[in-house]
């Protein structure tokens, strides 16, 4: 085999790569050293502002395989028949912490995926919980502030997490989730996804569902204690992104079994509580899981920053068929999550390979911009309408129009009947083993108890009895006890 040259970013051969160019053998270096200066400046700009959340992530290569017939759901055509396969691309993440924190941690998990559909690319981004902690994007910066370290000691402060969640309510359910025994799940392979949002499907003769997803793993749920996950933190930090990796090339390949709940559109808003909101689950006796297909990773990256790092999930691309709901929170995420991507990786990010469609043709008026690598032909126009044969308006919307009526202006979400912050939480906790009590109240305790401020406490304490009464009770008594020692 012949020895490759190596060269410069503009392929002209490297003399000399151990040694800089000086004036003279012991002179000082010199400004026309280009290999030199490139080098230098482009390991300055090897990395790109890391995403606010989600930072530390892993992700994998497969395919979504059609097992079960939804058409009459949905007219999404990578979903049309039994048999049909989609290449994926997954992205497995922890939220709080930065692209170097520890992967065995107690925090929800992202759940994202990439359908390269021959429609146009579907992302669908949820966790691995089905729930949330907060129901207005309006609230969400303060959340995450709330969350990430503090700007004065540099760390995550209890203060700042447990004040935030004694003045949201709401985000007792989640926090019941996340202080339980799933909060710290043994592998990324371990663990299920959901869409925690509410979507909109909508079939070939216009009609319309509401839907929730439901990937469950078939390699079976395990979790670490916190003890456990504090073990594995000092063995590898890395050890999901290992364990992910490793399994893969060796041809162990993780999969999941998609489930949706599908609520006809006509029942949203007689349902008992506000289906919209994501801080509650629809109940699988009212609307069971029916499932849809296979989801299986079977290729690793060849490169982790081009295509885990560079990976940019939106759910706004949706693909006929399928569209959002008036979730609230999934409303903001429709900007917010594009609108981070073009400040990440510039406005053409979705030319870079893991983003750019696979099955389908790319034809828009978008033009330049940093990083552009589409141009179009020269006799191609970059305005609309033109007399040039451009790419034209299909007229068909992706998904069923949704009626809206009212007056413009700050509203809180229309009351159902069976509206409450605490209830779902409370019915979460009584589903509860006794041993899986015990864990849950230490894990809360062990947290709360840090909060040096008693109305803090009580306001947090208040949202555990207001949940179930034993619940808040042994919450109080673990807190006091850790406090009085």
């Amino acid at each position: 085999m012949s020895q490759r040259v190596l060269t410069t970013e503009s392929g002209a051969p490297v003399a000399d790569n151990q040694n800089s160019a000086t004036a003279g053998a012991g002179g000082p270096l010199l400004i026309q050293d280009q290999h030199l200066l490139e080098k230098l400046a482009r390991f300055n700009r090897e990395r790109i502002p890391e995403r606010v959340v989600h930072a530390r992530g892993s992700g994998a290569y497969g395919y979504f395989e059609v097992t079960d017939d939804v058409t009459g759901f949905t007219r999404a055509d990578f979903l049309s028949e039994v048999g049909r396969r989609t290449e994926t691309f997954v992205r497995f993440s922890t939220v709080a912490d930065s692209l170097g924190g520890a992967d065995a941690v107690r925090d929800p998990r992202g759940f994202a995926l990439k359908f390269y559909t021959n429609e146009g690319n579907y992302d669908l981004v949820g966790n691995n919980t089905p729930v949330f902690f907060i129901k207005d994007p309006l609230k969400f910066p303060d959340f995450i502030h709330s969350q990430k370290r503090d700007p004065f000691t540099g760390r995550q402060e209890p203060d700042n997490v447990w004040d935030f969640w004694a003045h949201s309510p709401e985000s007792t359910h989640q926090i019941t989730w996340l202080m339980g025994d799933r909060g710290i799940p043994a592998s990324y392979r371990h663990m299920n996804g959901f869409g925690s949002h509410t979507y909109r499907w909508t079939n070939a003769q216009g009609e319309a569902f509401f839907v929730k997803y439901h990937f469950r793993t078939n390699q079976g749920v395990r979790s670490l204690s916190a003890e456990q996950g504090a073990e594995q933190v000092g063995k590898d930090a890395n050890s999901h992104q290992t364990d992910l990796l490793q399994a893969i090339e060796r041809g162990v390949n993780p999969s999941w079994t998609l489930h949706v709940q599908v609520m006809p559109a006509a029942e949203a808003a007689d349902y008992r509580f506000n289906p919209f909101d994501v801080t509650k689950v629809w109940p699988h006796a009212d609307y069971p899981l029916q499932r849809v297909g296979r989801l299986v990773l079977d290729r690793n990256p060849d490169n982790v920053f081009a295509e885990v790092e560079q990976a940019a999930f939106s759910p706004n691309n949706f693909v006929p068929g399928i569209g959002p709901s008036p979730d609230k929170m999934l409303q903001g995420r429709l900007f917010a999550y594009a609108d981070a991507q073009r400040y990440r990786l510039g406005v053409n990010h979705t030319q870079l390979p893991v983003n750019a469609p696979r099955a389908a043709s790319v034809d828009h008026y978008g033009r330049d911009g940093l990083h552009a690598t589409r141009y179009g032909s020269r006799q191609d126009k970059n305005y609309e309408p033109n007399s040039y044969a451009g790419p034209a308006q299909t007229g068909q919307a992706l998904a069923a129009p949704l009626a809206v009526d009212g007056w413009t202006g700050t509203h809180e979400a229309p009351a159902h009947t069976k509206d409450d912050d605490f209830f779902q939480a409370g019915e979460l906790y009584r589903l509860m083993s006794a041993d899986e009590k015990d864990r849950l109240i230490a894990n809360i305790a062990g947290g709360l108890s840090q909060v040096t401020r008693d109305d803090v406490i009580e306001k947090n304490l208040a949202h555990f009895h207001a949940a179930d009464a034993d619940y808040g009770r042994r919450v109080e008594e673990a807190v006091r006890a850790l406090r009085e020692d």
